[in-house]
């Protein structure tokens, strides 16, 4: 990651990564969720050493998911909104 430019992406994956670690520890949920949720950005955390712009991409969806649903990384499948 020298000049290639991708210094400037590397930087936004670094400080995304760090908020959505904040945001994890911040929930409130049970811990077993919290600990998926944290195995998943630490996956993603490895892949970013080998592949910056795919990371962003996870990354985006985690986020995306954090936003949306508030519990990602529980894939039961429809009806799950948890709308009760």
């Amino acid at each position: 990651m020298e000049s290639d430019g991708q210094l400037p992406l590397h930087d936004l994956v670094a400080a995304r990564l760090k908020d959505a670690h904040t945001r994890v520890w911040r929930m409130r949920v049970p811990e077993d969720a919290r600990k998926a949720l944290t195995r998943r950005l630490l996956v993603i955390t490895a892949a970013a050493k080998h592949d910056l712009s795919g990371a962003a991409r996870r990354l985006d969806r985690f986020v995306a998911e954090l936003d949306g649903e508030g519990t990602p990384g529980r894939r039961e499948g429809p009806g799950t909104e948890g709308s009760a």
